[in-house]
Order: C-alpha cells, then structure tokens, then sequence
C-alpha cells in the first residue's frame, strides 16, 4: 500500500535552502514559527510543504518603477 506522504527535511536541510543557520530553523521550532514532525525520540523534520509556505508568506512584492 502506497501512501502520499509528504517530502521530509532535517533542520540543516530547511537552512540550506532558506540560508540560514539550523540554530535559527531550531528556534522557530521552539517558538511555533515552523511546524515539525518528530520521527523518534530525537529526529526533528519539517515537510517541503512547509518550507514553501514560509518562503511564500515572507516573500516581498517588488516595488513598481513609476
């Protein structure tokens, strides 16, 4: 049986692809920024879902020339 599971990151993985320090990904973690999956007793993951969704909401409209 096939399941649609979504795409699992490590900490280290979302902060290369946001450039940023996975003590930073860690601290939105804790602070309920980012939502996580934890997948035993110490691994942490965040779905590409969510990546996404943070690049989306942060991302800047550029100004328009007049």
């Amino acid at each position: 049986m096939e399941r649609n599971l979504p795409e699992l990151l490590r900490v280290t993985e979302v902060a290369e692809r946001l450039g940023l320090r996975a003590s930073t990904i860690r601290a939105w973690i804790l602070h309920r920024r980012i939502e996580a999956v934890r997948v035993g007793r110490r691994a942490i993951r965040i779905s590409a879902a969510e990546v996404a969704r943070i690049i989306v909401e942060g991302t800047i409209s550029a100004r328009r020339l007049k």
